[in-house]
This record gives C-alpha cells, structure tokens and sequence, in this order.
C-alpha cells in the first residue's frame, strides 16, 4: 500500500517507542504523573486505539481524549432545532450519516425520519443542492456541521446556490472552529495538559500559525500530526524534544499534507461566506465564545434560520444531558469511557445515550470498538 505502509513499518515504529520511553525517563515520567498529551481529533483517538498506541508508549505518558468530534459536541438543543426544522411538511432535511444518531431531547433525526419526516442522508452538501434542482417545490435544507475540515463545502456549495439563484436550498449552519475551544481548556484550572497532538485534517484548511497561541500565551507544545501509527508516535516524540528542552512551539509533523499557511480558496470561501457567533454551546463544554459559524447577510436567502426562524439570535436553551451520562468529562479528558456509568450499559453503539458513542470519531465508539472489552475488565 504505496503512502500507508512507510508509516506502518514496525521497526520504525519500535525505534520511535524506545526514544519515546527514553525522553520520558528523562523528563521523569511516571505512572504516579504521567504527561497528560491531549489528541485533539477523533481521527486521532481511534488510530491510537486501533494501533494500541495507549498500550505501548511509555507508563508516564497518558493521552488525553480532546474534544475534536463535531457530532460530539453538538448540543441538543441543535439537534432539537433540527428535528423542528426536518418535521415542517415542505422541507427534506439533508444530513450526514454519522448526524442521524445523535440524540437530543427529542429523540435522534432518525427518530424524526421514523415519524414521517422527510430526512435524507447525503455525502456532501452538493448531493443536497442536486435534490434542491430536482424538488423545485420544496425547501432542501442541508445540515452544515463540522469543523474547519467541512466548513469550505458547505460554503461553496452556497455560493453556487447563489449562482444558480436556487432559493429553495439553505443551510443549517452548525460549523465550529478549532482553536476556541483549545483556549477554553487552557483556561480551565483543572486541566493538566502538558502538550498536543494538533488536528491533521483541519490544519489542512487553516495551517499551523491558528494555534500560536498555545506555545505564545500558554507556554505549550502543539504538533500537527498525521494518522499514521508512526505519525502519531514522532508526534508525541516532537512533543517530549520540547519539553525536555524547555521549548514550546508549534511544528508541523504532517507537513506531507498540511500547508504551513492552510488552503487560500477554502479560506476565501470560509471568509465570504461566515462570520463568528458571539457564542456557541459545545455539548459538555458550555457556551465558547466566538468558537460558532453562521452565514453572512450576503447569503442570508440561504441561511436555515432566517429563512424558519430557528435559531438565529436565540440560541437553544440548554438541555439537561441524560442521568449518568459523562459525555463532558470524558471530552475533556477528566475521565476515561469506561469511568462513565453507562458506559457498555446504557449506552452502547446500538442503543447510544450520549453522542460520544454515536460518532465514528467519538472516543467513547473508539473506545468500545478497540478496547472496549478490557475497559470494563479492568473495572
């Protein structure tokens, strides 16, 4: 497999685990304080677990499961709005996957299609402007949601709705940025961090100069990483060469792919497109400033919520997470899954309670897929 198996080579990977566990004997490591390294991506946390890079990295180093999952942190309210939105007779509610499962006081969008609603699963939101072209007579809305890795699609496929004067397609814009809600946990007294694995995919989009801020204001290490085995393990080496050396600055590990300075169209059509919201509702995390998206007045003939009056300037209030479920803890690295008390129980990937076992990203589906079983063992 030509661009995988360089990254998968087991004698690297070996080389790369002995100086792992050499930096970390030399900064002093150990079970007692481990170096909390916080992944920021879910992408991250399931290659770590596929890989069983949590077994076989030095005992004085604990990775910590971000909150780098769009889904995840979708607050319920949103999904309730949505659920409004999709229940109204002259709307088809476009959608991905992973979002149909994802349970808000209400119940799920696939809950919603179960009822009568007319809920389509897409795979971009230009599979949702050709149902637009195709149902003149009705309102397609495409469920906008993800981070800087999505939010570009979405913009240009409303720019070309304003092409096309397609009135009958809008967005539900529910796209949130990555950087905030890093500060937020900086900010955070109980946090413990001591250096981050950076998302790959987003950094694609913005690059790496959107987190000086972390080595700047905080004095931590961040590197930008791939999803590779090796990649993430010369990514947790680049993050102890700091710390031993009294550094804390931002690298960029996955330089194969992300571009120091990002992507300028995806950053053109990002700026024409959106602004900030004042604030936004992270599901476990609470209101973040300036971490939201929503769509310019320029483009408001295709923003969901002007166009229903959902959403827009009166945010969801908040609703009450199910009774035991640690959705919050777990993604901010307070606990691991299956501390959860529903974990495996009331919530499995069949019968999920909270969004972290929903999404393929979630570290809570991670977690159950690659290593559920001996997380309740060790219990």
């Amino acid at each position: 497999m030509k661009f995988a198996s360089e990254f998968r080579d087991p004698a690297l990977a070996r080389s790369l685990l002995a100086a792992i566990a050499a930096r970390a004997d030399e900064i002093g490591a150990t079970r007692a304080r481990p170096l909390h390294i916080m992944e920021i991506c879910g992408g991250h946390t399931h290659a770590i677990f596929r890989y069983g890079l949590d077994r076989l990295v030095h005992e004085g180093i604990e990775f910590i499961h971000g909150p780098g999952c769009p889904v995840c942190v979708l607050p319920m309210g949103r999904v309730d709005e949505c659920i409004a939105i999709a229940e109204r007779p002259e709307v088809i509610f476009t959608t991905f996957g992973d979002a149909m499962r994802v349970p808000g006081a209400r119940g799920s969008l696939l809950q919603a299609k179960a009822r009568g609603a007319d809920i389509r699963m897409v795979y971009s939101p230009l599979d949702a402007l050709e149902i637009a072209r195709r149902n003149p007579a009705r309102e397609v809305v495409f469920f906008g949601l993800g981070f800087e890795t999505t939010t570009p699609s979405t913009a240009l496929s409303i720019q070309q709705a304003a092409r096309e004067e397609l009135f009958n397609f809008s967005v539900f814009c529910n796209h949130i940025t990555v950087p905030e809600p890093i500060r937020a946990l900086l900010d955070d007294p109980d946090m413990r961090l001591d250096g981050f694995i950076g998302p790959g995919h987003v950094s694609m989009v913005i690059g790496i100069h959107a987190y000086d801020f972390v080595a700047r204001d905080y004095s931590k290490p961040l590197v930008v990483a791939g999803f590779e085995p090796t990649d993430l393990l010369q990514s947790v080496l680049m993050v102890l060469d700091q710390i031993a050396e009294g550094r804390s600055v931002i690298e960029n590990q996955y330089a194969r792919v992300v571009p120091e300075h990002g992507n300028p169209v995806s950053l053109a059509a990002i700026a024409d497109v959106y602004e900030r919201r004042p604030s936004f509702e992270w599901r476990g995390l609470g209101e973040i400033d300036a971490s939201g998206l929503r769509i310019r007045e320029t483009y408001a003939a295709f923003d969901a919520e002007r166009k229903f009056g959902i959403g827009y300037g009166t945010p969801a209030a908040p609703r009450q997470e199910p009774e035991g479920c640690a959705c919050g803890a777990v993604m901010t690295g307070r606990i691991k899954p299956p501390a959860c008390p529903q974990f495996g129980r009331g919530c499995t990937p069949e019968m999920p309670l909270g969004a972290l076992m929903v999404s393929s990203e979630g570290a809570c589906a991670a977690y159950w897929q690659y290593a559920g079983a001996r997380g309740l063992a060790a219990e």
